[in-house]
């Protein structure tokens, strides 16, 4: 059986179709960092592009093949006002229309933080897995779990409510859906599906609400391939 025969559709919250999708974007992007590991002429694969920003920062820095790709209409759509003649697309499920290896480099930026199910992340890993040549390379910046009081009290708060939910994910009061996770967890699911962390970094970024700052964690893993390389 081919894979487009069982798409998956990962969870999406109907709030990047609403509020979420008038926020502006904040996880920066480190143009030394990803230099390092992503040359000029890479097939670059944008996943969870939102409105464009790091696809449009891209093409700005000189990479030249980009491909921004989003679950949420309203954020396509934004985008493309935005940033007209980007290519930016909105697909809703996997496997993404391109074939295996397809793409040298990914970026997954805050993505892990809005697909809030363990299964809907392992879906999504896995496809882009697919989509990244061995020895290709995946960024990943996300947030992990604070330390803070405000936090702490928000992941407590939410896992008295929902038990069954894995610690750390919470709703914000304009009905966001997050998920913080320790750095360990996020380690160990790029391994899972065969990508190797080579190079990490902590640092202060600002958040989608107005005044909010949190540690985010950004981590550059490299596609494995042969046996016993991560899946």
């Amino acid at each position: 059986m081919s894979r487009s025969e069982h798409p998956t559709r990962p969870a999406v919250h109907g709030f990047w179709e609403g509020t979420g999708a008038t926020k502006t974007f904040t996880h920066p992007l480190d143009p030394a960092l990803l230099e390092r590991y992503v040359p000029r002429d890479a097939r670059i694969l944008d996943y969870g592009c939102g409105y464009g920003r790091l696809t449009a920062r891209l093409a700005e820095l000189g990479y030249r093949d980009v491909h921004g790709v989003d679950p949420s209409h309203a954020l396509i759509e934004r985008g493309r006002r935005e940033h007209p003649g980007l290519p930016l697309r909105q697909f809703d499920a996997l496997p993404l229309p391109f074939e295996d290896g397809t793409f040298d480099a990914a970026l997954l930026f805050v993505v892990l933080g809005v697909v809030t199910d363990d299964a809907d992340q392992g879906a999504l890993l896995a496809e882009l897995a697919r989509l990244v040549r061995p020895s290709g390379v995946l960024h990943l910046s996300d947030v992990p779990l604070q330390s803070d009081a405000h936090h702490v009290r928000r992941y407590d708060e939410a896992a008295a409510a929902e038990p069954g939910r894995p610690y750390g994910v919470f709703t914000t009061p304009d009905g966001g859906l997050f998920r913080h996770h320790r750095p360990e967890e996020l380690r160990e699911l790029l391994w899972a599906h065969g990508f190797a962390v080579e190079e990490e970094h902590q640092k202060e970024t600002a958040t989608l609400h107005r005044g909010e700052r949190t540690r985010s964690v950004q981590l550059v893993a490299r596609r494995q391939s042969g046996p016993g390389q991560g899946r």
